[in-house]
């Protein structure tokens, strides 16, 4: 542990940002810093944060599963940056999204829409039943923005795994690494519960937005079919709606980790520790694709070089981070060969609205490196 980064989370904990905080601090591959605290569960039962307790990566899933799967088809030969949706997938064909490029999915320039509730809007949770949604949308600002979506890394699942990314990331990249603690659908894994950090009392975030980007009306939900929407405590299952209703796995969230184990998955994306790519494909993950634009953003992360990055003032430029909604984070610096794991549950135990931590992370990884550099 570290007395200043430890003391400050514990800060947060007790200011009510989060009731959890595990975090972990690696420099040229071997851990420096590590500690947990809080609570994992807060209702209806406390259990302690733990070094091994599993968290829902949220949107992390995104460059840890996708990317990295992605990434790994396009060292081998299977698709290429240029591979058009309708090259690869028929369910793209004769769409305005058919065009679409895997450089663009990954880069979020694609003009995709952020999000849309498939769980109201599908007929049923079939990968050619998403593709078609994700096909009728409009294109917005396509190449010309960065629009963050979730759409995008749901369009790469189904093109590299038709929307199933679970079974290759099991086989090639969990089995691969020894990862014991890291899994889609945690619980069908053999995890127990008391493993896993509690995420919010059903779904009020989610219904509160399909409300406020009128799919859904106010008072949908009296009387007829049931509701989409869990009321229960999400504990052991994965908070987002999406990735809930497609069986929990899908291209844009569902995993679940502990921050020793989701270190392990950053080192791949590192050409000196990597064990699953070439040390050449991991140049992508540094690279800057969209120069000029809103954000700056490489092969599946955005890069710190983007103004209000999360990865605070003294990262390197080229470092490259990603966020989760359910408070998670990790930044990986290529220069200075180090990682930094934040995972929280801020969506635990909270009344709406949930607490924005962005400034959490930036002094989270600005003490890290102070401390670091002063070792």
């Amino acid at each position: 542990m570290n007395e200043r980064i430890s003391g400050f989370l514990q800060e947060r904990i007790d200011a009510n940002d989060f009731p959890s905080a595990v975090y972990l601090i690696a420099k040229k591959g071997d851990i420096v810093f590590q500690d947990a605290l809080g609570h994992a569960v807060v209702e209806p039962e406390s259990i302690a944060a733990t070094l091994d307790t599993i968290y829902d990566l949220a949107s992390l899933t995104k460059p840890l599963v996708t990317g990295l799967l992605t990434a790994s088809q396009i060292e081998h030969g299977s698709i290429g940056l240029e591979t058009r949706l309708c090259d690869d997938h028929i369910v793209f064909n004769g769409s305005q999204a058919a065009s679409l490029t895997v450089k663009e999915l990954v880069t979020h320039t694609s003009g995709l829409p952020a999000w849309r509730p498939f769980y109201l809007l599908a007929k049923n949770a079939s990968p050619k039943e998403i593709g078609r949604l994700i096909a009728e949308q409009r294109l917005a600002g396509r190449g010309n923005e960065v629009e963050y979506s979730d759409l995008n890394f749901i369009a790469l699942s189904i093109l590299i795994e038709n929307g199933r990314p679970d079974g290759e990331f099991d086989r090639s990249v969990a089995k691969e690494l020894g990862l014991l603690r890291t899994a889609f659908n945690p619980i069908s894994h053999g995890f127990d519960r008391y493993e896993i950090a509690a995420s919010e009392l059903g779904n009020g975030y989610e219904k509160q937005t399909c409300i406020d980007q009128g799919f859904l009306a106010p008072e949908n939900g009296k009387g007829g079919t049931p509701s989409p929407f869990r009321d229960n405590m999400i504990w052991g299952e994965v908070h987002d709606g999406n990735a809930y209703f497609t069986n929990g796995a899908a291209g844009h969230a569902g995993l679940f980790s502990t921050a020793e184990e989701v270190f392990k998955i950053a080192l791949q994306f590192l050409p000196n520790h990597t064990r699953l790519l070439r040390h050449e494909t991991c140049e992508l993950f540094r690279t800057n694709f969209t120069k000029g634009l809103s954000e700056d953003r490489s092969f599946g992360f955005q890069l710190a070089s983007t103004k209000d990055s999360t990865a605070g003032t003294k990262m390197s430029p080229e470092s490259f981070g990603h966020n989760g909604f359910t408070g998670t984070s990790l930044w990986i610096d290529p220069v200075n060969d180090r990682i930094f794991v934040l995972l929280t549950n801020r969506t635990h135990n909270h009344p709406l609205p949930f607490v924005n931590i962005n400034s959490v992370r930036r002094r989270f990884h600005d003490l890290a490196i102070e401390e670091l550099d002063g070792r």
